[in-house]
């Protein structure tokens, strides 16, 4: 028999928004091993508001929905206020009634800058590494490091001279004139750009075309595939190799000294393994045919092991085409090198959760 529409549905409906996950959603262990980190920082989340006022919208909401956005591949903090409105797995896993109103975009803007004061991304992340230590799933002996370009949110045609010089009127748009830059040399010494002024204009590879952006450092555990340390520089030629060995020194400050780094082409040069010796880490690097660097010769590289972190350093590959294919770190929705960075922090928090929820489905 043919069912029909009701229309007169109930008024009234009970339910909570538990009952419409389900069970086996892989969201749930993702949110178990989330909300362990985030009460680890119960002090950090106390110092950061005052004890007078008018309740602001708790800071773990704030810091899980960062989480959907990356793990959804949301692609505005406004958007996903929009979904919030009517998306009940978003509001599971934020902990907000039903009949709550969604919060405003606005919130993330104007909490965003006290984020950054007590640095609150990194203490986030810093809470998953070590609950995926405390289960185990993470080594002291064998890591990878890589960089990658992260598009600033700014436009070609911001990058201008930097030196004043009297300019004629644009012949059409004045929001967005034509421009042709043919024949006109532009670096970062004699231009910058107008929207933001911390990006470089940089490219990743011989032969592929030059933008404005930063460069994200990565820092991987071979054991499991999880990010131990990451952070965004200002894209320089040297950034990949300084920022590499600035992450060995965070690590060594929680007491974790690796002996393997294993890296790409890009950091092949004499100084870096010089650098690396010079700490006591055996430089698994990929290698130029025909270049002799002392310390990266076949003493290390006839070894197995060797073999072995250059199979093993193509996760963190994987770890960087996440985050820019599903956690839309391939280009900054934020102007500054900061919070680029806090964007960053974040999507490979949601990554590193997004591991452990696999590796070990509920936290002990």
């Amino acid at each position: 028999m043919r069912g029909q529409t009701d229309a007169q549905p109930g008024i009234f409906h009970y339910f909570q928004p538990d009952d419409l996950v389900p069970a086996d959603h892989p969201l749930r262990r993702v949110k178990a091993w989330a909300e362990q980190a985030l009460r680890t920082l119960e002090p950090v989340f106390r110092a950061m508001y005052s004890e007078r006022g008018r309740p602001s919208v708790p800071p773990e909401q704030l810091l899980k929905s960062q989480l959907l956005i990356a793990l959804y591949s949301v692609r505005s903090d406004r958007l996903f206020c929009e979904q919030l409105a009517y998306n009940f797995l978003f509001r599971w896993f934020l902990d907000l009634a039903p009949e709550a109103a969604p919060f405003d975009a606005s919130t993330f803007s104007k909490n965003r800058e006290r984020l950054l004061t007590h640095d609150v991304a990194h203490q986030f992340f810093d809470a998953v590494v070590r609950e995926a230590r405390a289960a185990g799933l993470l080594g002291d002996e064998h890591f990878s490091v890589d960089g990658t370009l992260i598009e600033a949110w700014a436009s070609l045609k911001s990058f201008r001279p930097t030196a004043p010089r009297d300019r004629e009127p644009p012949p059409d748009d004045p929001g967005n004139p034509t421009v042709n830059f043919r024949g006109t040399p532009r670096t970062n010494a004699t231009h910058q750009s107008t929207t933001d002024p911390e990006a470089r204009l940089t490219r990743k590879g011989n032969g592929q075309e030059a933008k404005l952006g930063y460069t994200g450092h990565a820092l991987l555990d071979h054991r499991h595939g999880l990010l131990v340390d990451l952070a965004v520089s200002v894209a320089t030629g040297t950034a990949e190799r300084e920022t590499a060995l600035a992450l060995l020194r965070r690590q060594a400050r929680k007491r974790i000294r690796p002996h393997t780094l294993a890296a790409d082409r890009g950091y092949h040069t004499r100084a870096f393994v010089a650098a690396l010796r010079g700490r006591g880490v055996r430089p698994h690097l990929a290698l130029f045919p025909g270049r002799h660097t002392p310390g990266l010769d076949a003493r290390t590289t006839r070894h197995r092991s060797y073999a072995q972190s250059q199979r093993w350093r193509k996760r963190i590959e994987e770890a960087w085409g996440w985050a820019k294919t599903i956690g839309g770190l391939r280009k900054s929705r934020f102007i500054g090198r900061a919070r680029t960075e806090l964007h960053a922090v974040l999507v490979a928090s949601a990554y590193n959760l997004l591991r452990l929820s696999r590796l070990a489905p509920w936290p002990a």
